[in-house]
């Protein structure tokens, strides 16, 4: 709850519709300032530079910020096969480009995510730096998954010689973040791992994206113990980890629970466990600078050299009456004839602040991580990886136990298992949301980084469940997941051959692209209205018609041809039964027996109650 002090004063309204700009389009204020040729950019308008300012600026940028606006025309396919507790799970593994991904998304968890965690390439020159395409991503997407060009030119790597080494990795970046804000609860979070090869240039896009007022902090991490020499004489032996606030205001982060030991209630305090606190405080006035007097002794107490008392007059009477102040019969010269009381009940929160210095314990280090991959998965598979109980740290500084968590540079997945072990060992029921791009491997189990996540997820699942079987309620454990592959549209695109006409309205009666599913479509459809994706979809059938419903009658879907108003009465009978707050249903436009039918059958949904009648 946040506190008002009204004034005499009128609003300033354009000071409040500043603000409001402000939530909205961080990026495109400079040093406090409206950047309006940038605010026309955001609105997508194209604008030349006329004017020199304090600007941070690349070559592509303009293009970057164009490709985080343009729609996605790709889709999610559902992988039941790869998935695992697919009626049941609310966690997603989303296998695709994460650009594409980022878009899909934007509807279905717009504002829902609490903490997003990514674990980027750090442009050291080895790692992959995706060479996004302004004209077709989608096609693009393609040509990545094998890691080459239309040449047969490898993309894996970005390095120095290329001669847009900074460049690349922040076109690569920017739309991203771009669209990453969009998915971020008000109250939300983002922690961004990164080295120095380029932590300066992302927390200046960061600043611009997400407002330099939303910094919230940068914590160094110890991520090795072994000595060398980087260069110079330097041994590099941290990363960091810098993490932005969608509205700081909203902000609450939990370091490190406190400990209590000195808190105890030997006189049966009516307001529970209580610890001897300083009454004195740093500043103050005359009012708060005046003796105390212990009424068993006549001994006078005044703050400090040069402090003053954290109360008034006025208070003290009040915290005596009370029994916030104890005053002692008995004590040595040198104390004080008092007893200052601090309440547990009192403190602001059970939690110290975060520290901006990770521990450094070994098991945060990136070894760990290595050979947690191996011990999973049996075999060196991943160089690297964060260790599990860094990512479960970081989720418990800002996440409550029913929120979502999105990692869209997911690699080996540990983001995943590091939500799974802190539900299972605090009973929280938190969701994640893992994106990975299929970069192709070396290992002839593992085609590509994908089917590493995916197998880890499944065996380290297995694996804390069989640790944790004493545990109440594990049985409850959600350690499943569905498997989303993006593609293009499943809807077919009108591209007639026009030497050959008759065949190519023959071929385009099926709305479809050859060899998708009618769960494809449903899929598609749930984007499209920006479903959750892990709502259940449930299949009935219906006067012999196949119906698809999506969140216990949220959306009733029916794909088949040659309906009739058997099946809209039959969904009627469905939605009551289910009982959901709204429903709407939607058809193929040629899926009904005869035009009437199509009148009669929305005329019947209308007067059931069903106002939302969508044909595609």
């Amino acid at each position: 709850m946040k506190e008002i002090n009204l004034s005499g004063e009128t609003p300033d309204i354009a000071e409040e519709n500043i603000q409001k700009l402000k939530q909205i389009f961080p990026d495109v204020f400079t040093e406090d300032k409206v950047d309006f040729e940038k605010l026309q950019q955001v609105l997508g308008e194209y604008v030349e530079h006329s004017k020199e300012r304090y600007n941070f600026t690349w070559n592509g940028k303009g293009q970057a910020l164009r490709l985080s606006q343009t729609p996605s025309l790709g889709t999610l396919r559902p992988c039941k096969e790869e998935s695992k507790d697919w009626d049941t799970t609310q966690n997603l593994y989303i296998e695709g480009d994460n650009l594409e991904v980022l878009k899909l998304l934007q509807k279905s968890y717009h504002s829902k995510v609490k903490m997003i965690y990514i674990d980027p390439p750090y442009n050291t020159g080895k790692d992959f730096v995706y060479p996004d395409d302004f004209h077709d991503s989608l096609e693009n997407y393609k040509k990545l998954t094998g890691q080459v060009d239309s040449e047969g030119n490898r993309l894996s790597t970005n390095t120095e010689a290329s001669g847009r080494y900074h460049t690349d990795w922040l076109n690569m970046m920017y739309p991203r973040l771009r669209l990453a804000r969009n998915l971020l609860a008000d109250d939300g979070v983002i922690f961004i791992s990164i080295d120095d090869n380029e932590v300066a240039n992302l927390k200046k896009i960061c600043d611009e994206i997400f407002g330099e007022d939303n910094f919230t902090g940068e914590i160094i991490r110890k991520t090795k113990s072994m000595t060398g020499d980087e260069g110079a004489g330097f041994n590099l032996q941290h990363e960091n980890l810098i993490f932005y606030a969608k509205n700081k205001d909203n902000l609450v982060l939990n370091g490190e629970e406190k400990t209590f030991n000195n808190y105890t209630n030997p006189d049966n305090d009516p307001k529970g466990e209580w610890t001897s606190g300083d009454p004195s405080a740093k500043s103050g006035s005359e009012s708060t600078y005046f003796e105390i007097i212990n009424p068993f002794t006549n001994k006078a107490d005044l703050p400090p050299k040069g402090r003053f008392w954290a109360f008034s007059k006025a208070s003290l009477e009040k915290y005596i009456e009370n029994g916030k102040i104890k005053f002692k019969k008995e004590y040595r010269d040198n104390e004080r004839g008092f007893i200052f009381k601090r309440y547990k009940n009192e403190l602001q929160s059970l939690f110290n602040p975060v520290n901006s210095l990770f521990p450094i314990e070994n098991e945060y280090m990136n070894q760990v991580g290595t050979k947690e991959v191996q011990l999973i998965l049996e075999g060196e598979l991943f160089n690297n990886p964060k260790p599990v109980l860094f990512i479960e740290k970081l989720v418990k500084y800002s996440v409550s136990k029913n929120d979502i968590i999105l990692d869209f540079f997911s690699g080996s997945a540990t983001t995943a298992h590091a939500v799974m072990q802190l539900n299972a060992e605090d009973g929280g029921n938190r969701k994640f949301i893992m994106v990975q791009l299929p970069e192709p491997t070396d290992n002839p189990e593992f085609a590509n980084i994908c089917e590493i996540g995916k197998e880890r997820i499944r065996r380290a699942g297995e694996k804390i469940k069989e640790e944790n079987k004493d545990k109440e309620n594990i049985a409850n454990l959600d350690i499943g997941f569905k498997v989303l592959k993006l593609d293009t549209s499943n809807i077919r695109k009108w591209q007639p051959d026009y030497d050959n006409l008759e065949q190519s309205l023959l071929d385009y009666v099926d709305n479809y692209m050859e060899g998708r599913t009618e769960l494809d479509v449903v899929y598609e459809i749930m984007l499209k209205y920006g479903l959750d994706l892990t709502y259940p979809v449930d299949e009935f059938t219906l006067a012999q018609k196949k119906v698809y419903s999506i969140g216990f009658g949220m959306l009733m879907i029916c794909l088949d041809n040659e309906i009739t108003i058997e099946v809209a009465k039959g969904i009627l009978e469905k939605v009551k039964e289910l009982a959901p707050e709204s429903t709407r249903v939607v058809f193929k436009d040629n899926g009904f027996k005869t035009d009437s039918n199509k009148t009669n059958i929305k005329e019947i949904l209308k007067s059931g109650g069903i106002e939302e009648f969508i044909t595609i």
